[in-house]
């Protein structure tokens, strides 16, 4: 990730200050450790012409977004309450064993992070996990095993996995 990668990134939005959630979007999937670093939150505000503290409230209120950098795969666990009623603390311990860190924490390798989530909008497949834009639903420890095996592999894609919706 370099200036230039943000500016063409911007450039592609128009420079367009209504664009800003757009922009850092991108720019955190460019990172590639997912995450939006504090050198491109200052170069966003001055291509978009908008001030830093605005920047930065878009990047601290909205979850999809983080300014530490995080693992290539996002592991968000679904703690609303029909996920929660699903043993969704039980998942957690599922996914903490297999991937070898706890929540919020990121593998050494930096494949992984595991985070919290509210609702997926699943609930009917609950308990649920969301990986990038996909969601896992109907988790079982068997399940489970197989995400975070084919995320340490580099090996997800969803339409080869049991667990999907």
């Amino acid at each position: 990730m370099n200036e230039d990668t943000v500016k063409k990134i911007a450039q592609g939005y128009g420079n367009d200050p209504q664009q800003l959630i757009a922009v850092l979007l991108d720019i955190q999937a460019a990172s590639g450790k997912n995450y939006v670093d504090r050198k491109w939150a200052d170069e966003v505000s001055k291509l978009l012409d908008v001030p830093l503290s605005k920047v930065f409230d878009v990047l601290t209120f909205y979850a999809m977004f983080s300014t530490k950098p995080r693992g290539e795969y996002l592991i968000e666990i679904c703690q609303s309450a029909p996920c929660h009623f699903c043993d969704a603390k039980q998942v957690i311990n599922w996914f903490e064993t297999a991937a070898g860190i706890k929540m919020d924490e990121t593998s050494t390798d930096g494949k992984i992070t595991l985070s919290r989530t509210s609702c997926a909008g699943a609930c009917e497949i609950g308990p649920i996990a969301k990986i990038g834009d996909d969601v896992y639903g109907n988790l079982d420890e068997e399940k489970v095993k197989t995400l975070v095996k084919n995320c340490l592999e580099g090996n997800l894609k969803k339409e080869t996995l049991p667990c999907q919706k």
